[in-house]
């Protein structure tokens, strides 16, 4: 049947393909899964990963006697059953930016897939990527979601709510890359699932980080519904084969399209900066309107910074201490214009205003800016 949807021509196409899977758990495993089963000839699996019990909710493949195995291997196991005559390279490696990741990239590619749990790897690959001019397409967090209808495909610079997708946004700005990669993500407002608990016996054992199978890799992970990985890598699979055959997706979904409202937050913060400099011919900011949507978007979450951290109607941006400088690390908050009239009405400073969970929460972000500013992969 991708005869009849491709065509000869695109399925040429397609038969010639080849993809690189980095990380072949839940997301990865059904990606590779879907590109097999519907044509690409040639495909590459990194991941120094197991099977374990516990991923069997949710890999495509796997089984009871896979456990204990790399997972690579129970792809290229399964995949020789379901299409013998593709070329499966199964690589036991945990991919590290330099010159040994990119040899695992050599080679005629077409696509290489992220699906990686640890965000510096991932960072690190989709920049390494990025910089080459090698089509990537991320996976961000299918982790405590439950909501398939709220996964969809966008840039990775139109991306909103998905906590991951944030973290990966800012640290990609930081290295110079805004925009170009598409990723599957999830719209759905993160719940109260929180990380797995540790056993008892495991802080026995020693310091909780050095538990884990490598550096940076966090120990405990995130409760993961069975479908909703799948449905990532679903998604994964449909973009790169429309992309490969030669008939893109037109206009992927974005849900988020706030250009204006960015250009409205700019201008009348600057318009306010004027106002209060007593200054109206005041035109020019120490700050962009792509700074603008990180401090709205990534630093606030879209929300208010004053509770209930409503989502508002008409946000305004202001300087929360006005003996700061604007650009300062943090001192640019979120608010109403009721709130921004009382904060002027306080004499521009957030402190003598409102209470200490607001100013703890603005000293956290301050601190969450000047990390990201200081962030080197």
């Amino acid at each position: 049947m991708n005869y009849a949807f491709f065509g000869e021509e695109g399925m040429e196409k397609v038969r010639n393909g080849s993809v690189v899977i980095v990380g072949c758990g839940g997301v990865g495993s059904w990606a590779a899964t879907m590109l097999v089963r519907s044509g690409v000839s040639r495909i590459r699996l990194i991941d120094f990963d197991y099977v374990t019990l516990s991923s069997l909710n949710r890999h495509a493949v796997a089984t009871l006697e896979d456990v204990g195995t790399p997972k690579v291997f129970a792809c290229q196991k399964y995949f020789k059953k379901v299409a013998p005559w593709v070329q499966v390279d199964a690589q036991v490696e945990l991919w590290k930016d330099g010159e040994e990741g990119m040899n695992l990239l050599d080679g005629n590619i077409d696509w290489v897939v992220d699906a990686i749990d640890n965000i510096t790897t991932k960072v690190q690959l989709l920049r390494a990527c990025h910089q080459r001019g090698i089509k990537v397409f991320a996976s961000m967090g299918a982790g405590a979601k439950t909501d398939p209808t709220r996964v969809q495909i966008s840039d990775i610079s139109n991306t909103y709510e998905d906590p991951l997708a944030r973290s990966v946004r800012r640290r990609l700005r930081l290295e110079g890359v805004s925009s170009g990669i598409p990723v599957v993500y999830s719209t759905e407002i993160p719940g109260q699932v929180k990380l797995l608990p540790l056993a008892e016996e495991e802080f026995k054992k020693g310091a909780v980080h050095e538990l884990g199978a490598f550096d940076d890799f966090r120990v405990r992970i995130l409760p993961v519904l069975g479908p909703l990985p799948a449905v990532f890598g679903l998604h994964i699979a449909t973009y790169i084969l429309c992309e490969i055959a030669g008939k893109p997706i037109a206009n992927p979904l974005a849900t988020r399209n706030r250009k204006k409202l960015y250009e409205k937050l700019y201008k009348e913060l600057g318009a306010r900066e004027a106002r209060l400099a007593g200054d109206p011919q005041q035109k020019r900011l120490p700050i962009s309107e792509t700074d603008v949507e990180y401090i709205f978007e990534d630093l606030h979450r879209g929300r208010s910074t004053i509770p209930p951290h409503a989502v508002l109607a008409k946000p305004v941006l202001a300087r929360w201490d006005i003996r700061e400088p604007l650009e300062k690390d943090g001192n640019i908050v979120v608010l109403s214009a009721d709130d921004a009239q009382k904060l002027e009405a306080g004499g521009g400073i957030g402190e003598r205003v409102w209470g200490d969970d607001v100013v703890d929460l603005v000293r956290r972000r301050a601190r969450e800016a000047a990390d990201v500013r200081k962030w080197n992969c």
